[in-house]
């Protein structure tokens, strides 16, 4: 974008920028056009006057990035020098894991923040004074999980945070203890929450201030070792939760201490949102299937996502099956991150769900398998044709793939 400016001399000689002259709002539209294209562009900018220093200040640090605690430390000191640039800043995402943390930028005094320097760090206290910051990404050393932990308990803090992505980085790539920031549960503003391989016993949200409502819309616990007990509890502080994702490698390293080893404890300790969400991932291997799971009180969920046939339909066992499959209402798609077909009694029984889709799931609509070693069975392939139920499947040849539109 190229803006021309006509030089007029006025009647005392100087030069008038007819760029000043322009709304605000006009203003910070195009310093935001110029900041996509070149941050440098933007700098230079900020340089013409007062009135574009302010402004362009509002689009340079609307969005922060702290590579190096170094850098984090930095602009902590400048805050003494302009206060309100804290309050500037929407979005920040601090990313040093490996990063070795001196004694000093620990310490070092922050303007402006009221939390107390013995119970937490600089750089979490740096956070505190960002008032209006909407988005957190966190993937920092475990050192400062107990100073960013305490930034989640203030009353006051981050009171505009809509989104937040949590990692702390161990010794021994161990699992960092959530306990130290369960408090982000109970933040009421928070709408996305995303938390990277933590752990967390049996003891849940079991502090006496329990929030009676927080605005939390979707939960991912990415390679987490949570107790599924514990999870139920947190979940009974949303409103009205619509996403739940859970995955976990093939082999979880370090091995899972909290877990359970059963897909039905996790359905189970989500079942206080089942009246809102409306979409279920569970990418967790590991994880076997005991029961049928009942699934009909869900009556929002569109999307269900699991690994293996077994964890819905329950592996076979000597015990006679108590429960036929209680599928969402009104879902609409089913897909498994493994192949079909390892169990001769789960693969029957999926069979007459599909048949029986009209009944048990009127509004199914697509089921997503992956080919795997032996591909997906001729008797799976027909039954979703005749039940008019699009089958995707993951890896196949396009000639292989099968539609309800042959």
């Amino acid at each position: 974008m190229t803006v021309f400016i006509e030089d007029r001399r006025n009647g005392a000689g100087g030069c008038s920028d007819l760029l000043t002259v322009l709304p605000d709002e006009l203003l910070l539209q195009i310093f935001e056009t110029v900041g996509r294209m070149s941050r440098r562009d933007l700098c230079n900018v900020s340089r013409v006057n007062k009135k574009s220093h302010r402004l362009s200040d509002a689009m340079l640090y609307k969005s922060i990035l702290f590579e190096t605690p170094e850098l984090h430390l930095t602009f902590s000191e400048s805050l003494s020098r302009r206060p309100r640039r804290g309050s500037a800043i929407h979005e920040v995402k601090l990313a040093y894991p490996s990063s070795e943390l001196s004694k000093l930028a620990l310490d070092a005094p922050v303007h402006g923040s009221y939390l107390d320097p013995q119970r937490s760090d600089s750089l979490s206290r740096t956070l505190s004074i960002m008032s209006n910051l909407e988005k957190l990404d966190i993937s920092v050393p475990d050192t400062l999980l107990r100073g960013i932990g305490t930034l989640f308990n203030g009353p006051f803090d981050l009171a505009c945070l809509k989104s937040c992505s949590l990692f702390y980085q161990c010794a021994n790539d161990a699992y960092w203890d959530l306990r130290e920031n369960i408090h982000i549960f109970a933040h009421p503003t928070l709408e996305i929450l995303t938390i990277r391989r933590a752990k967390l016993d049996e003891r849940g949200f079991d502090h006496i201030e329990r929030p009676h409502e927080t605005a939390l819309k979707q939960l991912h616990l990415i390679e987490c070792d949570i107790n599924d007990d514990s999870l139920g509890d947190l979940l009974e502080l949303p409103e009205a939760l619509e996403e739940f994702v859970m995955t976990q490698t093939e082999e979880p390293e370090p091995e899972l201490e909290e877990s359970s080893d059963n897909v039905g404890d996790y359905i189970l300790a989500v079942q206080s949102q089942a009246e809102f969400l409306k979409s279920i991932t569970i990418d967790h291997p590991t994880l076997t299937g005991r029961k049928t799971l009942r699934m009909r009180e869900f009556g929002a969920l569109k999307t269900l996502r699991l690994n293996w046939d077994y964890q819905l339909f329950g592996k076979s066992s000597k015990k006679p099956r108590l429960h036929s499959v209680g599928l969402p209402p009104i879902m609409e798609t089913l897909e498994f991150f493994n192949e079909l077909g390892s169990d001769d009694e789960v693969t029957d029984l999926l069979l007459v769900a599909i048949e029986q889709k009209d009944i048990v799931a009127r509004s199914w609509k697509t089921m997503v398998a992956v080919e795997g070693d032996n591909g997906v069975s001729r008797e799976i392939k027909n039954a979703c044709k005749k039940a008019g139920l699009q089958l995707d499947i993951i890896g196949a040849m396009d000639e292989d793939s099968y539609t309800d539109t042959d």
